[in-house]
């Protein structure tokens, strides 16, 4: 079928509209006002990213809308996706390096700041990192598996993933409990919890998005040689994966 037969959607202006709602909220929040337009988008947000899921895959599973030119495009669209989510990690760095490779007097003079006990590294972020570049692992053997026809062993290492995932989520949960400072600790506070939380954001993202594959996996929806949905997940989860390892190698080993 031609590519025109994709029908167009009102989710990108409404997800636009939320993502704005959100924003705009959470800053008024901040400065102390009612957070009712962020919870406005919040819920828009999300229920604009269920109903878009959901076209997307009657799309491609039922409707058979996904001919070789609509996955080209979904799949450019995609890596152009986690090229904006690089310069948008990418700033992080920025900001961080910009403040620790010459730390002003108001610093101290002195990196970590004066007074900032950072975390160890040897703790809970190495383990975090371990537990990370296991599921890259386990998520390319899903991918393995599926291409190989392989439906029960895809399932299988997808479930680990997905599970490793959770367990990434709770043990930083749990490191933030742990820190003696916080987002309003000098900037040492501001680009740690920024940083490593908009990663956390996105490991969430991603472990939602690998548990919707996986439910679709086990309702037969891939194949070997049809499955864009779960290549873009798992681009996803290994750019998560690469991200980690330049935030514990720069925050946590250099940084402390």
């Amino acid at each position: 079928m031609p590519f025109h037969l994709v029908s167009y959607s009102p989710w990108p202006l409404l997800a636009s509209a939320g993502a704005m709602f959100l924003l705009s909220g959470l800053g008024a929040w901040f400065h102390g006002q009612s957070p009712a337009l962020m919870y406005i988008g919040l819920l828009t947000v999300l229920s604009v990213s269920f109903n878009w899921w959901r076209d997307v895959t009657s799309e491609s599973t039922y409707s058979g809308y996904h001919t070789s030119s609509v996955t080209h495009g979904l799949r450019l669209g995609m890596l152009l996706f986690i090229l904006s989510e690089v310069c948008f990690f990418f700033a992080f760095f920025w900001a961080f390096f910009h403040s620790s490779l010459s730390p002003t007097p108001a610093l101290g003079g002195v990196w970590p700041p004066s007074g900032v006990h950072p975390l160890s590294a040897t703790g809970v972020p190495l383990l975090n990192t371990v537990i990370l570049l296991s599921s890259g692992v386990t998520i390319t053997w899903c991918h393995h598996s599926l291409t190989s026809g392989d439906t029960p062993s895809a399932v299988k290492s997808l479930w680990i993933t997905c599970n490793l995932g959770g367990y990434f989520t709770y043990l930083q949960a749990t490191e933030y409990l742990e820190t003696s400072f916080s987002i309003t600790d000098s900037v040492f506070g501001s680009c740690f919890f920024v940083a490593t939380g908009f990663h956390g954001l996105h490991v969430l993202i991603g472990t939602t998005a690998l548990l919707v594959c996986l439910q679709r996996l086990r309702n037969i929806h891939f194949s070997s040689s049809h499955h864009v949905g779960f290549e873009a997940s798992c681009w996803y989860w290994h750019f998560v994966d690469v991200v980690w390892l330049f935030l514990f190698m720069t925050i946590y080993l250099w940084g402390s």
